[in-house]
């Protein structure tokens, strides 16, 4: 281990540990003496309001968001990287244009989720999987952007929704009354 690591310095980065919590869920004594030590030093980030938490899972407070510098740090080291991945497209032959993501391209990749969910498609080579649960979910989605963009789409943008919306809803009809329904025994045939 220590040699791969030796290895990895000589490659100019050093992989190191910095989860807070254990496996178990037990703060790391590392991590607990790194805030500790570190504490003084930071600056502190204005406390977010404290909102309660619906899903019940945990009681604690949400983190503060990142401060606005942050952001823009954090935009700006995307969009240098985004430029690198489209200068290697582009190098490769294809178009980075292919690569931007268009509503319509965001909604026909919920659809074909949708689909594989449903069992409806499936990978090359690969067997059918039913999730209904994530269909439902994802057809909810669909529905709640529909919803939610009334009156801000382009008339393709809503056409491709409605017509995404009503092609999901029947394939999700018609996969559960499937899936209720006993399985037939095949039919006798007799010779007349």
């Amino acid at each position: 281990m220590d040699k791969l690591m030796a290895e990895k310095k000589q490659d100019g980065f050093t992989v190191s540990d910095r989860r807070l919590f254990t496996s178990e869920g037990e703060l790391r004594q590392e991590s607990a003496e790194e805030v500790a030590s570190a504490e003084p030093a930071a600056k502190p980030k204005p406390a977010a309001p404290e909102r309660p938490i619906e899903t019940g899972a945990a009681e604690s407070a949400m983190p503060p968001p990142p401060t606005a510098e942050e952001q823009r740090q954090q935009a700006d080291a995307y969009r240098k990287s985004s430029k690198e991945m489209d200068t290697r497209v582009e190098l490769s032959g294809h178009s980075a244009k292919e690569l931007e993501m268009t509503f319509e391209r965001f909604l026909a990749s919920l659809y074909m989720t949708a689909m594989l969910q449903l069992g409806l498609m499936h990978e090359e080579g690969g067997q059918p999987r039913i999730d209904l649960i994530g269909a439902r979910q994802t057809i909810d989605t669909l529905s709640l952007l529909a919803e939610k963009t009334k009156g801000n789409l382009k008339t393709s943008e809503e056409n491709f929704l409605q017509n995404s919306l009503y092609e999901l809803r029947m394939a999700y009809v018609e996969v559960t009354n499937a899936l209720s329904r006993p399985p037939q025994a095949p039919a006798n045939k007799t010779g007349t």
